[in-house]
């Protein structure tokens, strides 16, 4: 069954790996989950599985290597804040 989640939700279902763990293991996991962005879906297992890291010690290091390679695009237009006037 293939889950669809909204970025700012993602670290509940990393949360739900057992650390430490490694890319191919996240990108077989995960490869059932939809990553709907600001603009387009990426696939959470295809995109962990380009990470060149050898392994992942907690959620938020795993969130940080997947926030770098997701697109530029992913969470809004660059350069733009809701705290900016």
């Amino acid at each position: 069954m293939t889950r669809t989640i909204r970025l700012n939700r993602i670290d509940g279902v990393l949360s739900e790996l057992e650390y430490p763990v490694e890319p191919s293991t996240v990108a077989t996991e995960c490869d059932d989950v939809t990553v709907r962005l600001a603009d387009g879906e990426v696939n959470l297992g295809a995109t962990v599985s380009s990470s060149t890291a050898v392994e992942f010690a907690s959620v938020e290091e795993l969130t940080e290597e997947l926030m770098s390679l997701l697109p530029r695009r992913a969470v809004g237009e660059p350069f733009q804040s809701d705290g900016d006037a």
